[in-house]
């Protein structure tokens, strides 16, 4: 574990035995939390860094999810098992999934096939009474003074929330911000469908900057180095994103998701002197353009329809 800030400590939960791709965040405090369980194949990984730290069975009291995509929360069932005494939080829109995830595994192993076992797991379902199903502004006392707010940020996912420390200062933003993997140093958009919505997301976007965090930490993965000016990074690459794939749509008369994914592929290349084509592999397993173009394709279909009918 590595202490981000005073009393918080990033694990590593190892997605698929990978290191430096997923984050999980543990709190400390009289009650403390973990924010992000990551995927069910993380969960070992998650409870042995815990056990390392000094966490026991019955110490945990809270465990917090961004939102319910299994690369955040598929260990959620696993971890609520192994700390009985703990709460798992979620946003109020996403806890039924918590509660019965077959709808949600269906749906992801339509998107992975074979790599949803081997990659992320599935995901145990949590007893409606170990829920709390959180709006905007709810906040988890972790006690000796530590709070931590909820802050409803949808625009990658209709569920997701970030967790801001109110203590520190730190913004964990799951992956409302995007995706930056170390080993790559690029900041690149989280747009998956069905969820991704424009709007939604620079309004999430413009709301983390009102905050003044001192640090912003993105569950992929950790801390970045100017909170401000990778927000308004954020902003500029969504909207270029965005405006590269509307160009595709009003100039084709293909203009499906495979040619919105080639156009962003050619117009924001991972090529860069740093990046191994390992780790170009291993974002576009976690990112990839190919989801991210069908989450856009789907919100300007739903753009279009709603401007049509009205």
């Amino acid at each position: 574990m590595d202490e981000i800030a005073p009393g918080i400590h990033q694990l590593d939960t190892l997605l698929g035995g990978m290191e430096g791709v997923t984050a999980g965040f543990l709190v400390d405090g009289d009650a403390p939390a973990l924010v992000e369980t990551g995927s069910q194949s993380s969960a070992p990984a998650v409870m042995d860094a815990l056990a390392t730290a000094g966490v026991g069975a019955h110490d945990l009291r809270w465990v917090v999810v961004t939102h319910i995509h299994l690369d955040h929360a598929g260990g959620v069932g696993d971890l609520a098992a192994a700390f009985p005494d703990a709460t798992v939080v979620v946003h109020e829109l996403g806890a039924r999934h918590l509660a019965d995830p077959e709808r949600l595994i269906g749906s992801a192993a339509r998107v992975y096939g074979p790599l949803l076992d081997g990659l992320y797991g599935r995901m145990r379902p949590v007893a409606a009474d170990r829920l709390l199903a959180a709006a905007d502004g709810s906040t988890l006392d972790l006690g000796g003074g530590r709070k931590l707010r909820l802050v409803y940020s949808p625009g990658h996912a209709k569920h997701h929330q970030a967790v801001l420390d109110e203590q520190s200062g730190t913004l964990m933003v799951g992956d409302a911000v995007g995706v930056c993997l170390p080993e790559v140093g690029v900041l690149r958009p989280a747009t998956p469908p069905p969820d991704f919505d424009l709007e939604l997301a620079v309004a999430s976007l413009r709301r983390f900057r009102s905050l003044r965090p001192s640090q912003l930490v993105l569950t992929h993965c950790g801390p970045v180095e100017d909170p401000e000016a990778t927000l308004v990074e954020a902003e500029e690459a969504l909207l270029r994103w965005v405006e590269t794939a509307e160009q595709v749509v009003r100039d084709g008369p293909a203009s499906g998701v495979e040619e919105v994914a080639a156009a962003l592929a050619g117009t924001f290349p991972l090529a860069q002197p740093q990046v191994t084509a390992e780790s170009a592999r291993t974002y576009e397993l976690l990112n990839g353009v190919r989801s991210n173009a069908a989450g856009i394709v789907r919100y300007l279909q739903r753009r279009a329809g709603a401007e049509a009918s009205r």
